[in-house]
């Protein structure tokens, strides 16, 4: 579905990627991990046409979108969560979901919907956003992005700020979304104890480069990588 291969990203003389390649598949939960400055962030900003690299390509569903703008990403069925859950707050919970489905016209999802996979946002429909809680926020940022009907979804920090029952419930929602409408997820988290417990896959970049890539108890149980870059 989704495959970076040598991506490389440049900002000014300070290489952020460095040949990253990478693949995930429908139904499954791919998470990169790696310290503050690892190339976390920057890596979804260029699949998502936010950024542009200096090498390698993004290919979705075999067809090059390295250099497609922004809309035509998403048009395709690419959406991007970014980090900091950013709603509109003046807006409200219905407004917020509306957008998601700007550049999908007729093929966008139905706000009703989005309700039915976060029945905590139904109640909230017609309030502002500014008045949702850090995880109702983060539901609704996330079921904004799936107005867009994608079938690969970029989620970055999903679980930042949110106490640890949140956490678990954010994380669980994200594996779910992989099981029951088959979307590829490329998450990166910083909490890498929790994305490993929802993950098929587990990257780990260190300075822009992939230091590991491997099934989930592998990392785990790599006492030394677990401790050089996973911070548990």
């Amino acid at each position: 579905m989704l495959e970076v291969d040598a991506l490389t990203t440049d900002y000014g003389a300070v290489r952020a990627l460095d040949r990253v390649s990478l693949r995930v598949e429908p139904g499954s939960v791919t998470a990169v991990l790696g310290a503050n400055g690892a190339g976390k962030t920057t890596l979804l900003r260029t699949i998502s046409g936010l950024v542009r690299p200096s090498a390698g390509t993004v290919s979705f569903d075999g067809a090059d979108i390295t250099k497609r703008r922004v809309e035509d990403i998403v048009r395709r069925g690419l959406a991007h969560v970014p980090e900091g859950r950013g709603v509109i707050a003046e807006l409200t919970v219905e407004e917020n979901l509306r957008l998601g489905g700007l550049f999908r016209g007729s093929e966008a999802a139905a706000p009703e919907e989005i309700y039915e996979l976060f029945p905590a946002l139904v109640e909230r429909r017609g309030q502002p956003a500014s008045r949702l809680s850090g995880g109702e926020r983060q539901m609704l940022s996330i079921g904004r992005a799936l107005v867009a009907r994608p079938r690969v979804l970029l989620l970055d920090e999903p679980s930042l700020g949110l106490a640890p029952r949140l956490v678990a419930q954010i994380m669980a929602m994200v594996r779910n979304l992989a099981d029951t409408l088959g979307l590829a997820v490329l998450l990166v988290e910083q909490n890498a104890r929790s994305a490993l417990s929802v993950a098929n896959r587990g990257i780990v970049l260190n300075l822009g480069r992939v230091v590991a890539d491997q099934a989930p108890e592998q990392l785990q149980a790599d006492e030394r990588l677990r401790h050089a870059y996973l911070g548990f």
